[in-house]
């Protein structure tokens, strides 16, 4: 897949890839439900994040974003269990990668949650 000049959404397609070669590392050691709950939300986070291109208002918009943020933070929860039982392996470069995607998820909301007050207020 090429870029498509969006970053998040390109960060959020390769952090699905990363996610389900993880998930499968998880599988092989027969880690079964982390790795369903881990790629659940880990390739949620990009699905909502395209489906948010195509958001009908605003409004939307930053509501399917607030979703793959929501997806960022249990997406960080199954990763923080992994970095801490002793027996699982853990990526520190997917949990970096999550932080990132949180961060600009933030930035995103926050200035379109802005404009969408600016907006308001001159109506």
């Amino acid at each position: 897949m090429e870029n498509t000049g969006n970053r998040i959404v390109d960060l959020s397609f390769e952090f699905a890839l990363n996610v389900i070669k993880f998930t499968e590392i998880l599988e092989d050691q027969r880690i079964y439900r982390l790795a369903d709950q881990l790629w659940r939300s880990g390739t949620s986070i990009g699905a909502n994040i395209e489906e948010a291109q195509c958001a009908e208002t605003r409004l939307d918009f930053i509501h399917k974003l607030k979703i793959a943020a929501k997806e960022c933070e249990e997406t960080s929860y199954w990763l923080k269990i992994c970095s801490r039982h002793e027996r699982y392996p853990f990526d520190e470069s997917l949990w970096q990668q999550n932080e990132e995607i949180k961060r600009i998820l933030s930035a995103i909301i926050g200035t379109s949650r802005r404009h969408l007050n600016n907006r308001n207020r001159k109506q």
